[in-house]
């Protein structure tokens, strides 16, 4: 084969995967969940990768006790998330299609959606640490000067 039709052909599928990295970037960018209690006092929403990005608390809210709110918050949160993650996961499908990358990405979606409407524990990824957890894998302390 030609040199320099080999290197034509190289660039066009360069360029080819740099306008679907591009869109898929610009499609992922328009992301976001968004979940309100079933008593409708509290709205969340969040960004693709499950940061919160609005939480909106109506006046009823001033009725619970400040337990109560925090976990319906959390609950909350963790539907907007969930939310987020289905739709992370049907843009990546669109521009990777099943595979190893979609699996990277389904892997690492917040509060552990996988693409199922299951219901998900919340402690499964990110619940709290017990004592044996902290020594089998204590946090790096790291100190700058």
């Amino acid at each position: 084969m030609d040199p320099e039709k080999w290197f034509a052909q190289y660039d066009e599928k360069l360029q080819a995967a740099a306008a679907s990295a591009n869109k898929a970037d610009q499609a992922l960018r328009e992301v976001g969940g968004a979940a309100t209690s079933p008593d409708g006092e509290v709205t969340v929403r969040v960004t693709a990768n499950g940061g919160l990005a609005d939480l909106v608390l109506r006046p009823g809210v001033r009725d619970l006790e400040p337990e109560h709110l925090a976990r319906v918050i959390l609950e909350t949160s963790r539907h907007a998330q969930r939310d987020a993650g289905k739709q992370v996961l049907d843009v990546m499908t669109k521009f990777v299609g099943e595979g190893a990358a979609l699996e990277a990405v389904r892997q690492n979606l917040p509060q552990g959606y996988t693409g199922d409407d299951a219901p998900v524990d919340p402690t499964a990824r990110r619940g709290p640490r017990t004592d044996d957890d902290y020594f089998d894998s204590p946090p790096e302390v790291t100190k700058e000067y």
